[in-house]
């Protein structure tokens, strides 16, 4: 009867950990996520001087590569620290850059460049939360519970739902002035209830250390590349497309923001569903459908179809697919990796991951300058979809299956 009480409280405690912790995720990627909706209005209304497609890629970008580079440090120091430490910390930090975009760049190209810099730490929360979480469940649960826990990605539908129409209707401080006050609250509120997981193994070793030998386990790359594809796909559209539907279909600011809001409830919808399917079909299934149907997809969108209907299809089913792929992502790492090197791992994956997102604005914006035209930017994405899908049920399958098991370790 002790043990099962004691089980029930550790499954209650569990439970409200990864809710605050999802909070903590999505709020931090509401913030992440400021400068992507104002991309296109900056450029329609001319007030930071004309800005071509590349400028707005840029603008966008920049938040993406800085959170996805400080997922490897801040990856390593919540093994080391504990969420507990470190969601409230970052949380807090990154009220900084956003107070500074209200105050004092949103006049200049070159200063919100700046601001969108040191905005990027709050992408790095994502690093903080997958080990905190992972260290609360047992294996046969972590893929669902991480799942969970990256639905928290749906903060970028808030910033998409609600930043233009603050900026335009409340005035333009209102939207990162609302979002420092949330984060200041979340992080007083993780101080008060985040507690790191009962018997947590806490990495001794040097941070250089622990990076190079989390570097040279076969998991890790091999999760880098497929979650570059995944998850570089969601954060690339996320940020991207409102300025792709503006150009390409002339939809307005709002309209393309509200299409971006769908796309990413999909996406984070799915999410949970891809961990939650890997814990009972196994990971690799479930990436080589996700992957699949996004060369589909993407070959589909690259033919410019109508918008409203079969354009419509073709990226809700890339959502879907995108989502569902890094939610069976790191159920993959989840199962297969030290707890104690989860974090770590995590956010070397994680930042393959952002850098998958921060290369396909630069690119998309770099092949419209020169072509006017979108195709050949989606045509590689189906490309590289294809090789993904090739490495997933070859070299990948052959690591996944060489574990000791659930909660085992590749050597």
């Amino acid at each position: 009867m002790t043990a099962r009480t004691d089980a029930r409280t550790r499954t209650g405690a569990a439970t409200v950990m990864l809710t605050v912790a999802t909070l903590g995720f999505a709020v931090n990627f509401w913030a992440w996520a400021l400068i992507s909706p104002l991309g296109p209005l900056f450029r329609q209304q001319g007030t930071l001087g004309t800005l071509s497609e590349s400028d707005v890629a840029l603008m966008v970008a920049v938040p993406v590569v800085v959170g996805s580079l400080g997922r490897i440090v801040v990856g390593a120091l919540a093994d080391r620290y504990g969420g507990r430490l470190m969601f409230p910390l970052v949380s807090t930090v990154t009220i900084v850059p956003i107070l500074f975009l209200a105050f004092a760049a949103l006049d200049s190209y070159a200063l919100i460049l700046v601001g969108g810099f040191f905005l990027g730490i709050a992408g790095t929360a994502f690093a903080v939360g997958v080990p905190f979480v992972n260290a609360w469940f047992p294996p046969e649960r972590r893929g669902l519970a991480v799942g969970i826990f990256g639905a928290g990605m749906g903060g970028t539908a808030i910033s998409a739902l609600t930043t233009v129409k603050l900026f335009s209707n409340v005035g333009e401080k209102a939207p990162f002035l609302i979002t420092a006050v949330v984060l200041a609250a979340y992080a007083v509120v993780s101080w008060q209830m985040l507690r790191d997981a009962p018997g947590r193994v806490v990495p001794q070793t040097s941070l250089v250390n622990r990076l190079a030998a989390n570097a040279r386990l076969p998991i890790t790359w091999q999760a880098a590349v497929l979650y570059a594809v995944a998850f570089g796909g969601y954060v690339a559209f996320s940020v991207y497309l409102p300025a792709y539907l503006k150009t390409e279909y002339g939809l307005s600011p709002a309209g393309a923001a509200n299409r971006m809001a769908g796309f990413v409830v999909v996406a984070v919808v799915m999410r949970p569903v891809g961990g939650w399917l890997s814990d009972r079909i196994g990971s690799i299934p479930v990436l080589a459908v996700c992957f699949a149907v996004v060369i589909v997809g993407a070959a589909v969108a690259a033919g410019h179809p109508p918008v409203d209907s079969l354009g419509a299809a073709a990226f809700l089913s890339m959502a879907a697919a995108l989502g569902c792929g890094s939610g069976a992502t790191f159920a993959l790492i989840a199962q297969v990796t030290e707890p104690s090197r989860v974090g770590g791992v995590t956010g070397l994956v994680g930042a393959a991951g952002g850098f998958g997102g921060f290369v396909p604005p630069l690119l998309m914006g770099y092949i419209y300058g020169r072509t006017e035209s979108y195709a050949l930017g989606l045509a590689l994405l189906s490309i590289t979809a294809a090789l993904t899908l090739v490495l997933t049920v070859t070299v990948v399958r052959r690591t996944a299956t060489g574990t000791n098991g659930p909660g085992g370790t590749i050597a």
